[in-house]
């Protein structure tokens, strides 16, 4: 026999349920000079759901308004741009956002004054993947850091020149620190230079170009040669064929008096025997 009596609904009073709202996509602000990376960059970033490129900028005080006006959880950023270059704007993003150096600099003085300067991470081109990239944007908004080797090799060359000075006013033995634990990580940045104009008087000379007879569209995929990215990655980048690529690859070539990537690459940069450098 039924019974009539009503039963008491148990979730009485809970809102209504309903189709949650998509995460809040990370919003990254990208700063570097050469307007073929920054547009494969994002590219890159945009292709992501989870991500989304608020906005660009080619030097370092574009970047510092794009990142007042954005207030983005992830800032890329150069080293050398015209201007207000990436280590001299480094410090004020750094107050409103994460910031990563993203850059072809690979000089540990760089990377020691960028981690001092408040760098959430370092990542030399050529030496990650597009989705290790990804990964690195994702992470660092979680508070994680990220380093490529070249980065991580100045990083820990650094700790040892400390512990090897600590070592000598300490009696007993301290516990091993993990190389990027937030310990670690103050005490080195604290320790690295401490006056900016250390900096400025340090600065590796930069590259003299002007010797190299290339159109503006052969310099930038020249930077992105230099990179390490392949032909395919440059026509993506480029949003040209890959016979494209070839046939200004074979011009450049012709023009750095080089037969392969790896001899153009160290003319380009200035780290072939004899290459002059142009103050910086």
């Amino acid at each position: 026999m039924p019974d009539d009596r009503t039963t008491p609904d148990p979730f009485e009073g809970f809102p209504p349920p309903s189709a949650s709202d998509p995460a809040t996509p990370l919003r990254v602000v990208v700063a570097d000079d050469n307007p073929v990376v920054r547009a494969g960059l994002t590219a890159l970033l945009s292709g992501r759901a989870d991500i989304t490129v608020v906005a660009q900028a080619a030097d370092g005080r574009a970047a510092w308004e794009a990142t007042r006006r954005h207030r983005p959880d992830v800032v890329l950023l150069d080293v050398r741009m015209p201007g207000v270059d990436g280590i001299s704007a480094l410090p004020h993003l750094a107050r409103v956002a994460p910031v990563v150096m993203l850059t072809y600099s690979q000089e540990p003085d760089v990377i020691q004054e960028a981690l001092r300067r408040g760098a959430s991470g370092y990542l030399v081109h050529g030496e990650f993947t597009a989705e290790q990239l990804i990964t690195a944007v994702r992470d660092i908004k979680a508070g994680k850091v990220h380093f490529t080797p070249t980065a991580a090799g100045a990083l820990l060359a650094r700790l040892r020149e400390t512990e090897g000075a600590t070592a000598h006013t300490q009696e007993a033995p301290t516990a091993p620190v993990s190389p990027t634990s937030p310990e670690t990580l103050s005490q080195m940045q604290s320790d690295v230079g401490q006056s900016s104009s250390g900096w400025a008087g340090g600065r590796p000379a930069a590259v003299d170009r002007s010797r190299f007879p290339l159109s503006t569209r052969e310099a930038e995929i020249m930077d992105l040669i230099a990179s390490g990215m392949t032909n395919q990655q440059i026509a993506a980048a480029c949003f040209i064929s890959e016979k494209t690529v070839k046939n200004h690859i074979n011009r450049i070539f012709a023009k750095l008096h080089s037969t392969s990537r790896a001899e153009a690459t160290a003319k380009w940069l200035g780290t072939a025997p004899g290459s002059s450098r142009g103050r910086g």
